[in-house]
């Protein structure tokens, strides 16, 4: 005798792709860019504790004039400028593959920091800068009275 067995029955949404199209297409031009444009730069790492946060980022090439570091409330930006390669008659490039002219990056923290507690370091290409939270702004423990 035949037995005929069925597939446990799915529901397909048809409007699923069409739901998901914004995230899609959000993501397709992510990565698209002006010639001689750089993805996001400068990539940047930062962690937090408590009481401040702490930014690194690379900048090889540059010297401390060539930046400007500001800070207002939670949003820190970085700008600088590269020197254009050299160019002339007499020269031929084969590859020019290192960044020039000016780049911008702001970036939003985690919380308010006091611009009057910034300290910022630039030490072989990398920036490090140490910002604290000031005393107003940090968590505050409540105590509990039993009644």
């Amino acid at each position: 005798m035949l037995q005929t067995r069925f597939a446990p029955m799915t529901i397909i949404d048809p409007f699923l792709d069409m739901r998901r199209m914004p995230s899609i297409m959000s993501r397709f031009f992510d990565d698209v860019r002006a010639p001689g444009q750089s993805a996001i730069y400068p990539p940047v790492n930062f962690w937090a504790s408590q009481d401040s946060i702490v930014m690194t980022t690379e900048l090889p090439g540059l010297t401390e004039q060539d930046i400007e570091l500001t800070v207002k409330d939670a949003m820190l930006s970085i700008r600088g400028t590269y020197p254009e390669a050299e160019s002339g008659d007499d020269i031929v490039w084969h590859r020019n593959e290192r960044l020039e002219g000016s780049f911008m990056r702001s970036v939003k923290l985690p919380f308010r920091v006091n611009p009057d507690k910034v300290d910022a370091r630039f030490e072989n290409g990398v920036l490090t800068v140490e910002m604290q939270r000031p005393e107003d702004d940090k968590p505050k423990r409540i105590a509990i009275k039993a009644s």
